[in-house]
């Protein structure tokens, strides 16, 4: 039975984000997608996530007539003000807060405050986000306590009863991998691989076993072990049910 509450995806077409686009199409009946162009360096994810989506609706015929609308929201201003590794050229390194440069100073409290607000516009009464506490990234805008607190106040400034879903949240990057087969089999793997973008360099030129990248920044890094750790393993399945 599909859970008759609509979703709102946070998608940025990266190996996550798709992910969970896939877990919302396997349990509601109408699932929309929102993205951010924050002036990010590796904005190659905005193609990506079109890609990805139009391959979802090829490949994937009980999930196409529940992927709704796509909505690119402009917030390059935000991406100014927080400047990090992520939107100016600056080198990938730890900081002396002991945070990656990396790090976009509230970027997914900025990004929940907009997908709120175009959930409630669109009647939408799910959010869905990747955020994930296990593979920690050093990022504290996505650990649970954060998005807790970040919720409550959504509900109570907008008078709503948000839920957020993060079905990533306990698992490591192996674990995601299992649960993108579980999802939608070999196919579904091999679109991740093809078609999302995670490197943090934006590198489309060059692929590996995993997915294209540079291979050195820490997200290809991330991603990399995953897969390692998921093909050593005989790339098992994780139930969907889990991640719930």
């Amino acid at each position: 039975m599909l859970d008759p509450a609509g979703a709102l995806v946070l998608f940025s077409g990266g190996q996550d984000s798709t992910v969970c686009l896939a877990w919302a199409l396997a349990r509601y009946g109408r699932v929309e997608t929102v993205g951010f162009d924050y002036g990010q360096r590796h904005a190659v994810e905005l193609e990506a996530r079109v890609a990805v989506r139009a391959r979802i609706a090829r490949r994937f015929g009980p999930w196409a007539p529940r992927l709704g609308e796509d909505h690119l929201l402009e917030m390059r201003g935000f991406g100014s003000v927080a400047a990090s590794a992520l939107t100016a050229d600056r080198a990938i390194e730890m900081t002396a807060r002991g945070l990656p440069s990396t790090f976009v100073p509230g970027r997914n409290l900025a990004f929940l405050v907009y997908a709120a607000a175009l959930a409630d516009r669109r009647g939408l009464k799910v959010l869905v986000g990747g955020m994930c506490e296990t593979d920690f990234s050093g990022y504290p805008d996505c650990r649970r306590e954060t998005l807790e607190a970040q919720l409550t106040a959504l509900n109570l400034g907008m008078a709503q009863d948000f839920t957020l879903e993060t079905p990533l949240m306990w698992l490591t990057k192996a674990d995601t991998w299992s649960l993108a087969k579980g999802l939608g089999g070999e196919a579904l793997v091999e679109l991740i691989v093809e078609d999302s973008h995670t490197c943090y360099l934006g590198d489309r030129a060059h692929r590996h076993a995993w997915g294209h990248g540079c291979g050195t920044c820490p997200a290809c890094d991330l991603r990399a072990r995953g897969w390692e750790g998921w093909t050593a393993a005989g790339r098992p399945e994780i139930a969907p049910e889990i991640a719930s």
